[in-house]
Protein backbone atom coordinates (compact mmCIF):
# COMPACT_ATOMS: atom_id res chain seq x y z
CA UNK A 1 0.00 0.00 0.00
CA UNK A 2 1.54 3.36 -0.99
CA UNK A 3 2.46 5.98 1.54
CA UNK A 4 -0.59 8.14 0.94
CA UNK A 5 -2.73 5.57 2.67
CA UNK A 6 -2.98 4.55 6.29
CA UNK A 7 0.31 2.68 6.68
CA UNK A 8 3.33 4.99 6.43
CA UNK A 9 5.63 1.98 6.91
CA UNK A 10 4.22 0.16 3.85
CA UNK A 11 7.69 0.03 2.30
CA UNK A 12 9.07 -2.20 5.06
CA UNK A 13 7.06 -5.18 3.79
CA UNK A 14 6.21 -4.15 0.23
CA UNK A 15 6.19 -6.30 -2.88
CA UNK A 16 7.57 -4.01 -5.59
CA UNK A 17 7.41 -4.75 -9.32
CA UNK A 18 10.15 -3.42 -11.58
CA UNK A 19 8.99 -1.97 -14.91
CA UNK A 20 11.50 -1.55 -17.74
CA UNK A 21 9.15 0.64 -19.78
CA UNK A 22 10.75 0.04 -23.17
CA UNK A 23 10.00 -3.69 -22.89
CA UNK A 24 6.88 -3.91 -20.73
CA UNK A 25 3.84 -3.22 -22.95
CA UNK A 26 3.52 -1.48 -26.31
CA UNK A 27 0.40 0.67 -26.30
CA UNK A 28 0.72 2.32 -29.71
CA UNK A 29 2.01 -0.61 -31.77
CA UNK A 30 5.39 0.83 -32.77
CA UNK A 31 7.49 -1.99 -31.28
CA UNK A 32 8.55 -0.06 -28.16
CA UNK A 33 6.91 -0.19 -24.75
CA UNK A 34 5.33 3.02 -23.50
CA UNK A 35 3.29 4.60 -20.72
CA UNK A 36 0.06 3.93 -22.61
CA UNK A 37 0.93 0.25 -22.45
CA UNK A 38 1.68 0.41 -18.73
CA UNK A 39 -1.60 2.19 -18.00
CA UNK A 40 -3.49 -0.48 -19.93
CA UNK A 41 -1.84 -3.19 -17.81
CA UNK A 42 -2.54 -1.61 -14.42
CA UNK A 43 -5.45 -4.04 -13.80
CA UNK A 44 -3.05 -6.94 -14.49
CA UNK A 45 -0.56 -5.51 -12.00
CA UNK A 46 -3.27 -4.94 -9.40
CA UNK A 47 -4.45 -8.54 -9.81
CA UNK A 48 -0.85 -9.73 -9.47
CA UNK A 49 -0.89 -8.23 -5.99
CA UNK A 50 2.01 -5.82 -5.88
CA UNK A 51 2.28 -2.72 -3.69
CA UNK A 52 4.40 -0.44 -5.86
CA UNK A 53 5.94 -0.08 -9.31
CA UNK A 54 9.59 0.85 -9.74
CA UNK A 55 10.16 2.40 -13.17
CA UNK A 56 13.63 2.35 -14.68
CA UNK A 57 14.41 5.77 -16.25
CA UNK A 58 11.59 7.04 -18.44
CA UNK A 59 13.12 10.45 -19.05
CA UNK A 60 14.39 12.06 -22.24
CA UNK A 61 17.44 10.05 -23.30
CA UNK A 62 19.37 9.06 -26.42
CA UNK A 63 19.32 5.52 -24.94
CA UNK A 64 23.06 4.93 -25.15
CA UNK A 65 22.65 2.86 -21.97
CA UNK A 66 19.01 1.89 -21.86
CA UNK A 67 17.86 5.24 -20.45
CA UNK A 68 20.51 5.47 -17.73
CA UNK A 69 21.96 8.33 -19.76
CA UNK A 70 19.44 11.03 -18.82
CA UNK A 71 19.23 14.21 -20.88
CA UNK A 72 16.34 15.86 -18.98
CA UNK A 73 14.69 14.65 -15.76
CA UNK A 74 11.63 16.84 -16.25
CA UNK A 75 10.71 15.47 -19.68
CA UNK A 76 9.42 11.98 -20.49
CA UNK A 77 11.13 10.48 -23.52
CA UNK A 78 8.76 10.87 -26.50
CA UNK A 79 9.16 7.15 -27.29
CA UNK A 80 7.38 6.46 -23.98
CA UNK A 81 4.85 9.30 -23.84
CA UNK A 82 4.50 12.67 -22.12
CA UNK A 83 4.78 14.14 -18.65
CA UNK A 84 1.00 14.40 -18.59
CA UNK A 85 0.70 10.66 -19.23
CA UNK A 86 3.19 9.94 -16.45
CA UNK A 87 1.11 12.04 -14.06
CA UNK A 88 -2.03 10.14 -15.06
CA UNK A 89 -0.26 6.82 -14.60
CA UNK A 90 0.92 7.80 -11.10
CA UNK A 91 -2.61 8.85 -10.13
CA UNK A 92 -4.33 5.81 -11.67
CA UNK A 93 -1.91 3.41 -9.99
CA UNK A 94 -2.45 5.18 -6.67
CA UNK A 95 -6.21 4.67 -6.99
CA UNK A 96 -5.51 0.93 -7.26
CA UNK A 97 -3.38 0.99 -4.12
CA UNK A 98 -0.12 0.90 -6.08
CA UNK A 99 2.69 3.39 -5.39
CA UNK A 100 5.17 4.64 -7.98
CA UNK A 101 8.95 4.67 -7.54
CA UNK A 102 11.01 6.57 -10.11
CA UNK A 103 14.67 6.03 -10.90
CA UNK A 104 17.36 8.71 -10.81
CA UNK A 105 20.97 8.38 -11.93
CA UNK A 106 22.92 11.00 -9.95
CA UNK A 107 26.44 9.81 -10.80
CA UNK A 108 26.20 11.01 -14.39
CA UNK A 109 24.04 12.49 -17.12
CA UNK A 110 23.79 12.01 -20.88
CA UNK A 111 26.32 13.69 -23.13
CA UNK A 112 23.22 15.34 -24.66
CA UNK A 113 22.33 17.01 -21.36
CA UNK A 114 22.30 20.80 -21.64
CA UNK A 115 25.01 21.10 -18.98
CA UNK A 116 27.45 18.82 -20.80
CA UNK A 117 26.79 20.38 -24.18
CA UNK A 118 27.57 23.77 -22.67
CA UNK A 119 30.71 22.36 -21.04
CA UNK A 120 31.99 20.98 -24.34
CA UNK A 121 31.36 24.33 -26.04
CA UNK A 122 33.13 26.24 -23.26
CA UNK A 123 36.86 26.72 -22.79
CA UNK A 124 39.04 24.64 -20.42
CA UNK A 125 38.77 25.88 -16.86
CA UNK A 126 35.34 27.44 -17.43
CA UNK A 127 32.50 27.32 -14.88
CA UNK A 128 30.55 25.05 -17.25
CA UNK A 129 33.30 22.43 -17.09
CA UNK A 130 33.38 22.70 -13.31
CA UNK A 131 30.09 20.77 -13.17
CA UNK A 132 31.97 17.69 -14.44
CA UNK A 133 35.43 16.18 -14.03
CA UNK A 134 37.57 17.69 -16.80
CA UNK A 135 41.34 17.34 -16.62
CA UNK A 136 44.45 17.75 -18.74
CA UNK A 137 45.98 14.47 -19.80
CA UNK A 138 49.33 13.00 -18.87
CA UNK A 139 52.25 12.50 -21.21
CA UNK A 140 54.29 15.02 -23.18
CA UNK A 141 51.27 16.32 -25.08
CA UNK A 142 48.49 15.27 -22.69
CA UNK A 143 47.83 12.27 -24.88
CA UNK A 144 47.38 9.88 -21.94
CA UNK A 145 44.32 9.77 -19.62
CA UNK A 146 44.60 11.77 -16.39
CA UNK A 147 44.60 8.58 -14.30
CA UNK A 148 44.28 4.82 -14.65
CA UNK A 149 40.62 4.42 -13.67
CA UNK A 150 38.66 1.87 -15.69
CA UNK A 151 35.07 2.16 -16.84
CA UNK A 152 32.49 -0.22 -15.37
CA UNK A 153 31.83 -1.19 -18.98
CA UNK A 154 35.50 -1.88 -19.79
CA UNK A 155 38.32 0.27 -21.10
CA UNK A 156 39.43 3.66 -19.83
CA UNK A 157 37.08 5.84 -17.79
CA UNK A 158 38.30 8.90 -19.71
CA UNK A 159 37.49 10.35 -23.13
CA UNK A 160 39.40 13.21 -24.79
CA UNK A 161 37.81 16.20 -26.48
CA UNK A 162 39.23 17.93 -29.53
CA UNK A 163 40.65 20.75 -27.37
CA UNK A 164 42.85 18.22 -25.58
CA UNK A 165 41.02 17.98 -22.23
CA UNK A 166 39.66 14.70 -20.94
CA UNK A 167 36.39 14.05 -19.08
CA UNK A 168 35.58 11.28 -16.61
CA UNK A 169 32.89 8.64 -17.18
CA UNK A 170 32.76 5.62 -14.91
CA UNK A 171 30.33 4.06 -17.38
CA UNK A 172 30.01 4.77 -21.13
CA UNK A 173 31.59 7.84 -22.82
CA UNK A 174 28.03 9.05 -23.40
CA UNK A 175 27.58 9.24 -19.59
CA UNK A 176 29.89 11.97 -18.21
CA UNK A 177 30.24 11.93 -14.42
CA UNK A 178 28.96 14.92 -12.48
CA UNK A 179 31.13 16.77 -9.97
CA UNK A 180 29.29 16.29 -6.68
CA UNK A 181 31.60 18.75 -4.91
CA UNK A 182 29.88 21.52 -6.90
CA UNK A 183 26.90 23.09 -5.07
CA UNK A 184 24.92 23.51 -8.31
CA UNK A 185 24.92 19.75 -8.82
CA UNK A 186 23.47 19.20 -5.35
CA UNK A 187 20.85 21.94 -5.80
CA UNK A 188 19.72 20.56 -9.15
CA UNK A 189 19.16 17.06 -7.81
CA UNK A 190 17.28 18.33 -4.78
CA UNK A 191 14.98 20.20 -7.17
CA UNK A 192 14.54 17.04 -9.26
CA UNK A 193 13.47 15.12 -6.15
CA UNK A 194 10.90 17.78 -5.29
CA UNK A 195 9.66 17.82 -8.90
CA UNK A 196 8.73 14.13 -8.78
CA UNK A 197 7.53 14.00 -5.18
CA UNK A 198 5.15 16.85 -6.00
CA UNK A 199 3.74 14.71 -8.81
CA UNK A 200 2.78 12.02 -6.35
CA UNK A 201 5.54 9.44 -6.53
CA UNK A 202 5.92 7.27 -3.44
CA UNK A 203 9.67 6.95 -3.70
CA UNK A 204 12.91 7.22 -5.62
CA UNK A 205 15.41 4.53 -6.50
CA UNK A 206 19.02 5.77 -6.64
CA UNK A 207 21.25 4.20 -9.27
CA UNK A 208 24.93 3.52 -8.42
CA UNK A 209 24.34 5.21 -5.09
CA UNK A 210 27.87 4.67 -3.73
CA UNK A 211 29.76 6.19 -6.69
CA UNK A 212 28.87 9.89 -6.66
CA UNK A 213 31.75 11.42 -4.67
CA UNK A 214 35.29 11.38 -6.05
CA UNK A 215 38.67 12.12 -4.51
CA UNK A 216 39.26 15.73 -5.65
CA UNK A 217 42.81 14.87 -6.71
CA UNK A 218 41.60 11.98 -8.93
CA UNK A 219 44.64 9.81 -8.09
CA UNK A 220 45.52 6.51 -9.73
CA UNK A 221 43.72 3.56 -8.21
CA UNK A 222 45.79 1.53 -5.76
CA UNK A 223 44.20 -1.71 -4.54
CA UNK A 224 43.48 -1.64 -0.83
CA UNK A 225 43.53 2.15 -0.58
CA UNK A 226 41.17 3.51 2.05
CA UNK A 227 39.24 5.59 1.30
CA UNK A 228 38.57 4.41 -2.24
CA UNK A 229 38.97 7.26 -4.75
CA UNK A 230 35.40 6.94 -6.04
CA UNK A 231 33.45 4.24 -4.16
CA UNK A 232 31.70 4.74 -0.82
CA UNK A 233 33.35 7.98 0.21
CA UNK A 234 32.28 9.49 3.54
CA UNK A 235 31.16 12.81 2.04
CA UNK A 236 28.32 10.96 0.29
CA UNK A 237 26.37 10.61 3.51
CA UNK A 238 25.85 14.35 3.80
CA UNK A 239 24.18 14.26 0.37
CA UNK A 240 21.78 11.53 1.42
CA UNK A 241 20.96 13.19 4.73
CA UNK A 242 19.86 16.30 2.84
CA UNK A 243 17.80 14.12 0.48
CA UNK A 244 16.14 12.30 3.38
CA UNK A 245 14.92 15.61 4.76
CA UNK A 246 13.22 16.28 1.42
CA UNK A 247 11.66 12.80 1.25
CA UNK A 248 10.31 13.18 4.78
CA UNK A 249 8.48 16.36 3.76
CA UNK A 250 6.49 14.32 1.22
CA UNK A 251 6.27 10.97 3.03
CA UNK A 252 8.49 9.48 0.31
CA UNK A 253 11.10 6.75 0.47
CA UNK A 254 14.51 6.02 -1.06
CA UNK A 255 15.89 2.73 -2.36
CA UNK A 256 19.64 2.68 -2.98
CA UNK A 257 21.62 0.55 -5.38
CA UNK A 258 24.64 -0.04 -3.14
CA UNK A 259 27.22 -2.66 -4.12
CA UNK A 260 29.55 -2.96 -1.11
CA UNK A 261 31.29 -6.02 0.36
CA UNK A 262 31.72 -4.40 3.78
CA UNK A 263 28.46 -4.96 5.71
CA UNK A 264 29.22 -2.26 8.29
CA UNK A 265 29.78 0.39 5.62
CA UNK A 266 26.73 -0.83 3.71
CA UNK A 267 24.59 -0.33 6.81
CA UNK A 268 25.67 3.31 7.09
CA UNK A 269 23.53 4.13 4.07
CA UNK A 270 20.49 2.83 5.97
CA UNK A 271 20.80 4.92 9.09
CA UNK A 272 17.50 6.54 10.13
CA UNK A 273 18.41 9.89 8.57
CA UNK A 274 19.63 8.51 5.22
CA UNK A 275 18.15 5.93 2.83
CA UNK A 276 15.15 3.79 3.77
CA UNK A 277 16.28 0.60 2.03
CA UNK A 278 18.98 -0.69 -0.32
CA UNK A 279 19.05 -3.56 -2.78
CA UNK A 280 20.34 -6.87 -1.46
CA UNK A 281 22.62 -7.72 -4.34
CA UNK A 282 24.40 -10.57 -2.54
CA UNK A 283 21.15 -12.58 -2.49
CA UNK A 284 20.63 -11.87 -6.19
CA UNK A 285 24.05 -13.27 -7.09
CA UNK A 286 24.05 -16.21 -4.64
CA UNK A 287 24.19 -19.73 -6.14
CA UNK A 288 21.34 -22.22 -5.67
CA UNK A 289 22.99 -23.87 -2.68
CA UNK A 290 21.41 -24.25 0.77
CA UNK A 291 24.53 -23.47 2.77
CA UNK A 292 25.43 -20.38 0.73
CA UNK A 293 21.86 -19.09 0.70
CA UNK A 294 21.53 -19.48 4.46
CA UNK A 295 24.80 -17.64 5.00
CA UNK A 296 23.68 -14.84 2.67
CA UNK A 297 20.32 -14.54 4.42
CA UNK A 298 21.96 -14.47 7.86
CA UNK A 299 24.52 -11.87 6.79
CA UNK A 300 21.84 -9.72 5.18
CA UNK A 301 19.65 -9.70 8.27
CA UNK A 302 22.66 -9.07 10.52
CA UNK A 303 23.87 -6.05 8.52
CA UNK A 304 20.41 -4.45 8.56
CA UNK A 305 19.69 -5.08 12.23
CA UNK A 306 21.94 -2.38 13.80
CA UNK A 307 20.15 0.41 11.93
CA UNK A 308 16.65 -1.05 12.12
CA UNK A 309 16.21 -1.16 8.34
CA UNK A 310 14.25 -3.92 6.60
CA UNK A 311 16.09 -6.22 4.22
CA UNK A 312 15.20 -6.37 0.53
CA UNK A 313 15.17 -9.53 -1.58
CA UNK A 314 15.47 -9.74 -5.35
CA UNK A 315 16.18 -12.62 -7.73
CA UNK A 316 16.65 -10.69 -10.97
CA UNK A 317 16.64 -7.22 -12.51
CA UNK A 318 17.29 -5.46 -15.80
CA UNK A 319 21.05 -6.04 -15.53
CA UNK A 320 21.36 -9.73 -14.67
CA UNK A 321 20.61 -13.10 -16.22
CA UNK A 322 16.98 -14.23 -15.94
CA UNK A 323 16.34 -16.51 -12.95
CA UNK A 324 15.07 -19.59 -14.83
CA UNK A 325 18.15 -19.48 -17.05
CA UNK A 326 20.68 -18.86 -14.28
CA UNK A 327 19.29 -21.65 -12.10
CA UNK A 328 19.37 -24.05 -15.04
CA UNK A 329 23.14 -23.76 -15.51
CA UNK A 330 26.07 -25.48 -13.85
CA UNK A 331 27.07 -22.16 -12.29
CA UNK A 332 23.87 -20.90 -10.63
CA UNK A 333 25.43 -17.73 -9.23
CA UNK A 334 25.75 -14.45 -11.06
CA UNK A 335 28.87 -12.52 -11.93
CA UNK A 336 29.22 -10.03 -14.78
CA UNK A 337 32.75 -11.33 -15.40
CA UNK A 338 31.56 -14.87 -16.21
CA UNK A 339 28.82 -14.05 -18.71
CA UNK A 340 29.40 -15.79 -22.04
CA UNK A 341 27.63 -16.74 -25.24
CA UNK A 342 26.23 -20.24 -25.64
CA UNK A 343 26.20 -21.36 -22.01
CA UNK A 344 24.33 -24.72 -21.74
CA UNK A 345 21.04 -24.38 -19.86
CA UNK A 346 18.44 -26.85 -18.57
CA UNK A 347 15.31 -24.70 -18.58
CA UNK A 348 13.10 -27.34 -16.96
CA UNK A 349 15.49 -27.52 -14.00
CA UNK A 350 15.86 -23.75 -13.92
CA UNK A 351 12.09 -23.24 -13.91
CA UNK A 352 11.59 -25.70 -11.06
CA UNK A 353 14.23 -23.90 -9.00
CA UNK A 354 12.88 -20.46 -9.91
CA UNK A 355 9.43 -21.45 -8.63
CA UNK A 356 10.95 -22.56 -5.34
CA UNK A 357 13.11 -19.43 -5.14
CA UNK A 358 10.02 -17.26 -5.61
CA UNK A 359 8.43 -18.73 -2.48
CA UNK A 360 11.72 -18.41 -0.60
CA UNK A 361 12.18 -14.73 -1.46
CA UNK A 362 8.53 -13.84 -0.78
CA UNK A 363 8.66 -15.47 2.67
CA UNK A 364 11.81 -13.75 3.94
CA UNK A 365 11.57 -10.76 6.31
CA UNK A 366 11.36 -7.34 4.66
CA UNK A 367 10.40 -6.19 1.19
CA UNK A 368 10.75 -8.03 -2.12
CA UNK A 369 11.29 -6.94 -5.73
CA UNK A 370 9.93 -8.76 -8.78
CA UNK A 371 11.41 -7.89 -12.17
CA UNK A 372 8.89 -7.80 -15.00
CA UNK A 373 8.50 -11.20 -16.65
CA UNK A 374 9.73 -13.18 -13.65
CA UNK A 375 6.09 -13.90 -12.87
CA UNK A 376 5.84 -15.44 -16.37
CA UNK A 377 9.00 -17.52 -16.02
CA UNK A 378 10.53 -16.12 -19.21
CA UNK A 379 14.14 -17.22 -19.80
CA UNK A 380 17.14 -15.19 -20.86
CA UNK A 381 16.90 -14.62 -24.61
CA UNK A 382 19.85 -15.23 -26.92
CA UNK A 383 20.07 -12.02 -28.95
CA UNK A 384 21.64 -12.30 -32.43
CA UNK A 385 24.95 -10.46 -32.39
CA UNK A 386 23.85 -8.02 -35.07
CA UNK A 387 20.84 -6.99 -32.94
CA UNK A 388 22.63 -6.41 -29.63
CA UNK A 389 22.38 -2.83 -28.36
CA UNK A 390 23.93 -2.98 -24.89
CA UNK A 391 27.18 -0.95 -24.54
CA UNK A 392 28.60 -3.64 -22.22
CA UNK A 393 28.82 -5.93 -25.25
CA UNK A 394 30.67 -3.41 -27.40
CA UNK A 395 33.01 -2.19 -24.66
CA UNK A 396 34.01 -5.83 -24.02
CA UNK A 397 35.14 -6.25 -27.61
CA UNK A 398 32.17 -8.49 -28.32
CA UNK A 399 32.93 -11.19 -25.75
CA UNK A 400 30.21 -10.20 -23.24
CA UNK A 401 26.66 -10.95 -24.48
CA UNK A 402 25.48 -7.90 -22.55
CA UNK A 403 22.19 -7.34 -20.75
CA UNK A 404 19.74 -7.27 -23.66
CA UNK A 405 18.75 -10.90 -23.06
CA UNK A 406 16.82 -9.99 -19.91
CA UNK A 407 15.25 -6.92 -21.54
CA UNK A 408 13.30 -8.54 -24.39
CA UNK A 409 9.68 -7.26 -24.52
CA UNK A 410 7.17 -9.36 -22.60
CA UNK A 411 4.77 -11.76 -24.35
CA UNK A 412 1.21 -10.71 -23.50
CA UNK A 413 -0.64 -12.93 -25.98
CA UNK A 414 0.12 -16.13 -27.83
CA UNK A 415 0.55 -14.29 -31.13
CA UNK A 416 3.56 -12.20 -32.25
CA UNK A 417 2.87 -8.46 -32.52
CA UNK A 418 2.20 -6.94 -35.93
CA UNK A 419 5.32 -4.78 -35.62
CA UNK A 420 8.61 -6.36 -34.58
CA UNK A 421 9.75 -5.25 -31.14
CA UNK A 422 12.90 -3.18 -30.58
CA UNK A 423 14.67 -6.34 -29.39
CA UNK A 424 13.80 -9.58 -31.21
CA UNK A 425 11.51 -11.97 -29.35
CA UNK A 426 12.59 -15.63 -29.66
CA UNK A 427 10.41 -18.04 -31.62
CA UNK A 428 9.14 -19.82 -28.50
CA UNK A 429 8.55 -16.58 -26.59
CA UNK A 430 4.79 -16.61 -26.96
CA UNK A 431 4.42 -19.94 -25.19
CA UNK A 432 5.05 -17.87 -22.06
CA UNK A 433 2.20 -15.45 -22.85
CA UNK A 434 0.37 -13.91 -19.91
CA UNK A 435 -3.11 -14.59 -21.29
CA UNK A 436 -2.42 -18.33 -21.55
CA UNK A 437 -0.83 -18.53 -18.11
CA UNK A 438 -3.73 -16.69 -16.48
CA UNK A 439 -6.02 -19.61 -17.34
CA UNK A 440 -3.55 -22.28 -16.13
CA UNK A 441 -3.59 -22.92 -12.36
CA UNK A 442 -0.19 -24.61 -12.60
CA UNK A 443 1.54 -21.74 -14.39
CA UNK A 444 4.27 -19.49 -13.02
CA UNK A 445 1.85 -16.55 -13.18
CA UNK A 446 -0.72 -18.40 -11.08
CA UNK A 447 1.98 -19.30 -8.56
CA UNK A 448 3.02 -15.65 -8.20
CA UNK A 449 -0.57 -14.43 -7.95
CA UNK A 450 -1.39 -16.93 -5.23
CA UNK A 451 1.85 -16.29 -3.34
CA UNK A 452 1.46 -12.51 -3.44
CA UNK A 453 -2.17 -12.77 -2.31
CA UNK A 454 -1.17 -14.96 0.63
CA UNK A 455 1.70 -12.62 1.44
CA UNK A 456 -0.81 -9.77 1.74
CA UNK A 457 -3.57 -11.59 3.62
CA UNK A 458 -1.87 -14.18 5.84
CA UNK A 459 -0.20 -13.09 9.09
CA UNK A 460 3.55 -13.56 9.43
CA UNK A 461 4.82 -12.29 6.08
CA UNK A 462 6.79 -9.11 5.43
CA UNK A 463 8.93 -7.26 7.93
CA UNK A 464 9.56 -8.96 11.25
CA UNK A 465 11.54 -11.78 12.88
CA UNK A 466 12.40 -15.21 11.54
CA UNK A 467 13.91 -18.30 13.15
CA UNK A 468 15.68 -21.22 11.50
CA UNK A 469 14.04 -24.58 12.25
CA UNK A 470 15.77 -27.87 13.15
CA UNK A 471 14.80 -29.25 9.73
CA UNK A 472 17.37 -26.91 8.16
CA UNK A 473 20.50 -28.73 7.05
CA UNK A 474 21.43 -31.41 4.52
CA UNK A 475 20.27 -29.20 1.67
CA UNK A 476 17.05 -28.00 3.33
CA UNK A 477 16.17 -24.44 4.35
CA UNK A 478 13.35 -24.24 6.89
CA UNK A 479 12.38 -21.20 8.89
CA UNK A 480 9.45 -19.87 10.90
CA UNK A 481 7.81 -16.46 10.78
CA UNK A 482 5.35 -14.99 13.31
CA UNK A 483 1.98 -16.65 13.81
CA UNK A 484 3.09 -20.15 12.90
CA UNK A 485 4.02 -19.44 9.28
CA UNK A 486 6.74 -21.83 8.05
CA UNK A 487 8.69 -21.88 4.78
CA UNK A 488 10.60 -25.01 3.72
CA UNK A 489 12.82 -25.20 0.62
CA UNK A 490 14.45 -28.46 -0.42
CA UNK A 491 17.73 -27.94 -2.28
CA UNK A 492 19.00 -31.40 -1.35
CA UNK A 493 19.37 -34.59 -3.36
CA UNK A 494 16.41 -36.48 -1.81
CA UNK A 495 12.80 -35.68 -0.85
CA UNK A 496 12.44 -33.99 2.53
CA UNK A 497 9.79 -34.46 5.17
CA UNK A 498 7.72 -31.48 6.21
CA UNK A 499 7.45 -30.18 9.79
CA UNK A 500 4.22 -30.82 11.68
CA UNK A 501 1.58 -28.46 10.34
CA UNK A 502 -2.15 -27.83 10.38
CA UNK A 503 -2.38 -26.35 6.88
CA UNK A 504 -0.42 -26.54 3.65
CA UNK A 505 -0.77 -23.02 2.22
CA UNK A 506 1.17 -23.32 -1.05
CA UNK A 507 3.85 -25.37 -2.77
CA UNK A 508 5.98 -24.52 -5.79
CA UNK A 509 5.39 -28.04 -7.14
CA UNK A 510 3.48 -31.18 -6.13
CA UNK A 511 4.50 -33.24 -3.11
CA UNK A 512 5.50 -36.85 -3.71
CA UNK A 513 3.21 -39.80 -2.90
CA UNK A 514 4.52 -39.93 0.66
CA UNK A 515 3.71 -36.26 1.23
CA UNK A 516 7.35 -35.24 1.13
CA UNK A 517 8.88 -32.18 -0.53
CA UNK A 518 10.74 -33.15 -3.72
CA UNK A 519 14.11 -31.74 -4.68
CA UNK A 520 14.11 -28.06 -5.78
CA UNK A 521 10.64 -27.47 -4.35
CA UNK A 522 9.35 -25.08 -1.68
CA UNK A 523 6.32 -25.09 0.62
CA UNK A 524 4.51 -22.61 2.86
CA UNK A 525 2.86 -24.14 5.93
CA UNK A 526 0.77 -23.01 8.84
CA UNK A 527 2.14 -24.81 11.86
CA UNK A 528 0.37 -25.26 15.23
CA UNK A 529 0.12 -21.86 16.86
CA UNK A 530 2.21 -22.78 19.88
CA UNK A 531 4.99 -23.87 17.48
CA UNK A 532 4.81 -20.59 15.57
CA UNK A 533 4.83 -18.56 18.77
CA UNK A 534 7.85 -20.34 20.15
CA UNK A 535 9.77 -20.21 16.90
CA UNK A 536 9.16 -16.55 16.19
CA UNK A 537 10.00 -15.30 19.64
Amino acid sequence: MPASDADSDWWRSAAIYQVYVRSFADGDGDGTGDLTGVRAKLPYLAELGIDALWFTPWYLSPLADGGYDVADYRTIDPAFGTLGEAEKLIAEARQLGIGTIVDIVPNHVSDRHVWFRAACAARPGSPERGLFHFRRGRGADGELPPNDWESEFGGSAWTRLSDGEWYLHLFAPEQPDLNWAHPAVRREHEEILRFWFERGVAGVRIDSAALLAKDPYLPDFVAGTDPHPYIDRDELHDVYRSWRAIADEYGGIFVGEVWLPDSERFARYLRPDELHTAFNLSFLSCPWDAQQLRRTIDETLAEHAPVGAPATWVLCNHDVTRTVTRYGRDDTGFDFATKAFGTPTDLALGTRRARAAALLSLALPGSVYVYQGEELGVPEAEIPRDRIQDPMHFRSGGTDPGRDGCRVPLPWTGEPPAVESWLPQPRNWFSYAADGQAADPGSMLSLYRTALRLRRTEPGFGDGPMTWLPQSGSGVLAFARPGGLVCVVNLGERPAGLPAHKALLLTSGPLDEAGRLPRDTAAWLRAPHILGRDMSS
